[in-house]
């Protein structure tokens, strides 16, 4: 059966899901799945999860994302992005390169975001984007996310005509943001702009890094269309994961789910590891607690037949 991870350079104005659907037909599976949304303006990295490593995705979801973005500062928008209609404008010509570096320290580090009002966010059982086209006045609680890179690389000064035939000035601003699961990077060209007090909204978005998995790996639709590129179960999780290499033993014990001996390395109980058979072979996903416990246990097996099981149940025969 075939299962892996195919990494997608996204093009701009599909979906998600438009992805995933045309992944489906290429692989010849209706086991696929994504590891983290990107809106249909953004382009770049999507991790696509084939048959069996769709049960890598949850792990995957929750690392860190790297994106190159333009943040033009000095106009505001409904959806905090160019798709949106412009809700306010303000001259940008007294900003400083000092004022920008010091409102981008601001939104560095641990911070708290309000995402946006038209994100995928459930209120009471419905999108947050439904009841914004349905005209309500949304309004989100601020979440904890991390920010741990937002760097300027360039930025220029753009004359622009408004909608009242009047001359504005904007800032288009060019940065990288690697940023924790969960950050919206429309939220932080917002606040950019708020706290700088002439509003901004985000122009162009692309998603350069997924955890360990590069936009160099990416492959666009029409390349997969020609050959189809899928990183093989074992090299994605070795990318993923601590590694801890099995004796042929440790092998056959895991493979029917049962534990085996912790090692003596202190591993995080978040972030299970990746077990290799001596051939090289992905055969299941650990909690191993090491130096803080005396058993692994598999939280995930893929059985020698090729079939996955849950711990505690013999994988069926072959035959």
């Amino acid at each position: 059966m075939l299962s892996g991870l195919v990494i997608v350079d996204k093009p701009q104005g599909w979906t998600s899901h438009d992805v995933v659907a045309r992944m489906r037909r290429l692989a010849g599976t209706r086991k696929v799945g994504h590891a983290g949304t990107l809106d249909p303006m953004a382009t770049g990295v999507l991790v696509i999860g084939i048959n069996r490593a769709t049960r890598l995705l949850t792990y995957i979801v929750g690392t860190s994302k790297t994106y190159t973005t333009t943040i033009r500062l000095g106009q505001s928008t409904i959806t905090d992005d160019a798709e949106g209609d412009v809700t306010g404008s303000h001259s940008t010509e007294a900003i400083t390169e000092e004022q920008l570096r010091a409102g981008v320290a601001k939104l560095t580090g641990e911070i708290q975001q309000v995402p946006s009002s038209v994100s995928a966010i459930k209120v009471n059982g419905e999108r947050s984007y439904a009841r914004v086209r349905a005209g309500e006045d949304v309004k989100l609680a601020a979440r904890a996310v991390s920010i741990t890179r937002f760097d300027i690389h360039s930025w220029q000064r753009i004359q622009l005509v408004a909608e009242d035939g009047a001359p504005q000035q904007v800032i288009d601003l060019q940065a990288t943001v690697e940023c924790s699961s969960g950050t919206y990077i429309r939220a932080l060209a917002r606040d950019l702009g708020e706290g700088l007090g002439v509003g901004g909204h985000l122009t162009a978005l692309r998603r350069t890094a997924v955890g360990p998995y590069q936009i160099a790996q990416a492959k666009t639709l029409e390349e997969l269309e020609k050959e189809f590129n899928l990183l093989e179960m074992s090299e994605a999780a070795r990318a993923l994961m601590p590694v801890r290499e099995l004796s042929e033993e440790e092998a056959v014990e895991l493979s029917y789910g049962r534990r085996i001996a912790a090692t003596d390395q202190l591993h995080s109980a978040e972030q299970p590891v990746a077990a290799f058979a001596p051939d090289g072979s992905l055969v299941a996903l650990l909690e191993d607690p090491g130096s803080a416990g005396k058993y692994a246990k598999a939280v995930l097996v893929f059985a020698a037949s090729g079939e996955q099981h849950t711990p505690g149940t013999a994988p069926r025969s072959a035959s």
